[in-house]
């Protein structure tokens, strides 16, 4: 039986689906490698959403509305996209503090987005450091 984020993922376009699969396995990989116990995979607000226990939730997503954009979207009461904005003012797109924009047609940043993630995954054990102990 397919779970909501399986037809959800089935819903994206054939040019979208692979990007956000990419962006769903860092997730999951990341979460991994950092010992940061059982990922939470589920949709939240149409989205899909990732949760770890100590760690701030993700969504990613792909909307009509922005054909030739993809986003990943972090809880807007954290500072996660404000320490992003001071640590990579010119390698990312933001959408106010709340989400990073990516660009279909563009390669991703992979290691400026795995730290993004991270930090995200990690959110409740650091919070407290300057720049998220960046």
């Amino acid at each position: 039986m397919k779970t909501e984020v399986q037809h959800k993922f089935e819903s994206y376009p054939e040019q979208i689906k692979p990007l956000l699969i990419h962006l769903r396995q860092l997730i999951l990989d990341i979460a991994s490698q950092h010992h940061l116990g059982e990922v939470e995979e589920t949709l939240k607000w149409g989205e899909p959403s990732y949760a770890v226990k100590n760690g701030s939730p993700i969504r990613i997503d792909w909307k009509p509305k922005y054909p030739e954009q993809y986003f990943i979207f972090f809880n807007c009461n954290t500072k996660l996209v404000d320490t992003f904005r001071e640590l990579y003012p010119d390698v990312i797109q933001y959408q106010g503090n709340r989400a990073i924009v990516l660009k279909v047609n563009f390669p991703l940043p992979t290691k400026v987005i795995e730290h993004c993630i991270t930090l995200s995954l990690q959110y409740k054990s650091i919070k407290h450091l300057p720049l998220l102990g960046a």
